[in-house]
């Protein structure tokens, strides 16, 4: 019998996973496998368990919570292994073997492993402790600051534990492997500067001195804007060992021709960072640019091999969509020979278009051996939608070009781009775009390379002129929408209040951005059941603020697009949102906007491209209960590009 606090709480047996029950219930063992073999008092379980004041029947619910899971235990045959969960009084005592507890054989192997004195030794003993854990530390306990305190407890020894880990592998040479292991860490912890110093000289010792460089930057930078404070001693004393180390090879290499330094090897000069949007971001040196490049890239015009992995990350908790992937891979096989194909992934504000193409490009990375480029055209975001040159400048810098090589203008810098890349395998996302026009500088020109946008617009005109393949994105249905609320809730969650999670799907018109965010405040609120969220968004006043979290929210998306339509467009949308039914011909809209149909037609038409209304069929148009609440509650004549 194994019991894991490393991840989602659970006890597993030969036979597999005991049913644990509730979040309360969990977290009751949580608590007592924390401090095992020592009773733990009835009042430390209820304040632990309620961040709130408990109720007054805390105490039978908590009891209640003790003997099921005493059932439970017996059941899996907890007394073959000497475990017994005890009652002292007002207090209780789960005894156990300590060596059952994930934690308890980590916390062991990392007391035994020695990075310094025995770097040999301690690298199996610290990846054998860091491959206990599946996940964030103490998952599915409820969200109180006693569990909070406890997870951030472990997580810290897991922190610990990485960078001991790394400097084994730096006291063995292998750089290499430190560089891997911190650089996920590092990622997570940006603000953890002794994991970033030894990332740094980790990469500086494999020759990836501009990598190094990049980290210290970016650091100092989100040291400044987060907590308004400089960079520390470790960071700074990384920082300068670097630059010091690299005048004296400089030095040296100046009268030899040769590269010197420490770390020194070919192709040590490659560039290591990948620019997009602006902003920064290093190489997961994890994946050598040698070993993405295929038989068909060509170098950069600086001479030198890059192959950027720009994507995002995978998209968290992605489901379904097997039809629209499906749609994307055949775009890519049906291409005419001499083309680059190219794939308009459309449908409305949080319908998940950009979870759709980036779970498609991580699956299919590998058909794509040059790299992956990526750059939000922030076409429905606040403020300006991006320049063309502005990304054709970071993607020339991510794929090596010199800055002083890039045109100013974006005709010429677009020329050069389809001159870096012909005869490449590389695969461009262009999500969230406004126009046509702002995609076509863009777009690569080699056969082998392939291109998917994303837009709440249709793009017709990429269609019309680049032959691009249109995938369409619709709401998600009953099941599908019920099984992403589960996957963000928990299946038991779900399962206990099946009727109210078909609700909240329609309720938050099967969007997923909608249902992320009432997953959300479930998630905050763990003692809610999900009828009472579901009563709570029938009242369409706070719908859409219920349906929000921090920035993120459909009332926030839905006013992006808005944004972008023109003063009469929007008119047409408040008239179209009056009607109660959602479901209108022409005459009747044109009856609400005070026009002739023929006046409105062209409005409609615009409305329909930016999935803001639906034809549902000839001349018979739709308005989801999201944007009809929008365009009521906060109006749409605030358009007027």
């Amino acid at each position: 019998m194994d019991f894991s606090l490393l991840g989602p709480i659970s006890v597993a047996t030969g036979s597999g996973e005991l049913a644990l029950g509730p979040a309360k219930r969990r977290s009751v063992l949580a608590l007592l496998l924390l401090q095992p073999n020592t009773t733990v008092p009835l009042e430390q379980l209820i304040d632990s368990l309620w961040e709130d004041e408990p109720p007054e029947h805390a105490r039978t619910v908590v009891q209640g919570h003790v003997s099921r899971l005493r059932a439970t235990l017996a059941g899996g045959g907890a007394e073959a292994y000497g475990i017994e969960l005890a009652t002292h009084g007002s207090a209780y005592l789960l005894r156990l073997p300590e060596e059952l507890i994930d934690a308890h054989r980590f916390g062991e192997l990392v007391a035994l492993a020695r990075p310094e004195a025995a770097p040999g030794d301690a690298v199996p003993l610290l990846r054998e402790a860091l491959g206990l854990w599946r996940g964030p530390a103490l998952t599915g306990t409820v969200t109180s600051p006693p569990f909070a305190a406890a997870a951030h407890a472990l997580e810290e020894q897991r922190l610990t534990a990485t960078e001991a880990l790394a400097r084994a592998h730096s006291a063995l040479g292998e750089h290499e492997q430190a560089a891997a292991v911190l650089y996920t860490a590092a990622v997570n912890n940006p603000l953890r500067e002794g994991m970033v110093a030894d990332l740094m000289q980790a990469l500086f010792r494999t020759g990836r001195q501009s990598d190094a460089m990049e980290w210290f930057h970016r650091t100092r930078r989100l040291l400044d804007e987060e907590l308004g404070v400089g960079p520390g001693v470790r960071l700074k004393g990384a920082y300068e060992e670097i630059l010091r180390a690299e005048e004296a090879g400089s030095a040296r290499g100046a009268g030899s021709g040769t590269q010197a330094g420490p770390g020194a090897r070919a192709g040590a000069g490659t560039t290591g960072t990948a620019r997009t949007g602006g902003a920064t971001a290093p190489v997961d040196p994890r994946v050598p640019a040698q070993a993405v490049r295929g038989p068909a890239a060509t170098d950069a015009p600086s001479g030198r091999s890059s192959a950027p992995r720009l994507l995002p990350r995978p998209p968290a908790r992605f489901l379904g969509r097997e039809q629209q992937l499906a749609a994307l891979s055949a775009v890519v096989r049906s291409a005419v020979p001499g083309e680059s194909p190219l794939a308009v992934v459309t449908g409305p504000a949080g319908v998940g278009k950009t979870a759709c193409a980036v779970q498609w490009s991580h699956a299919h990375a590998e058909a794509f051996p040059d790299g992956q480029l990526f750059a939000d055209l922030r076409g429905f975001n606040e403020g300006a939608p991006a320049e063309p040159a502005e990304i054709l400048r970071d993607f020339l810098l991510a794929l090596g070009t010199p800055p002083d090589r890039i045109p100013t203008s974006a005709q010429s810098a677009s020329a050069l781009f389809r001159s870096v890349v012909a005869g490449r395998r590389l695969l461009v996302v262009l999500d969230n775009a406004q126009s046509s026009a702002q995609v076509r500088p863009l777009l690569p020109g080699g056969e082998h390379c392939a291109t998917v946008v994303t837009s709440r617009s249709r793009l017709d005109g990429l269609v019309a002129t680049d032959c691009a393949r249109p995938v369409a994105v619709q709401a998600l249905g009953a099941a599908e929408g019920t099984a992403l609320l589960g996957a963000m809730l928990g299946a038991e969650r779900v399962a206990d209040d099946p009727d109210a999670a078909r609700e909240l799907v329609e309720l938050c018109d099967g969007l997923p951005l909608a249902l992320r965010a009432a997953a959300a405040q479930l998630t905050a609120r763990p003692r809610w059941r999900l009828t009472r969220l579901a009563a709570a968004l029938r009242d369409e006043r706070r719908r859409l603020a219920l349906l929000s979290a921090e920035d993120t929210g459909v009332a926030a998306a839905l006013r992006m697009s808005v944004a972008r339509l023109s003063a009469d467009d929007a008119r047409l949308l408040s008239a179209l949102a009056a009607n109660a039914d959602g479901h209108l011909n022409a005459s009747v809209v044109a009856s609400l906007a005070g026009s002739a149909p023929e006046d409105i037609q062209d409005g409609l038409d615009r409305l329909t491209e930016m999935h803001l209304v639906d034809e549902e069929s000839t001349d018979v148009y739709t308005i989801s209960t999201l944007t009809q609440l929008f365009a009521r509650d906060e109006g749409a004549g605030g358009g007027g590009r």
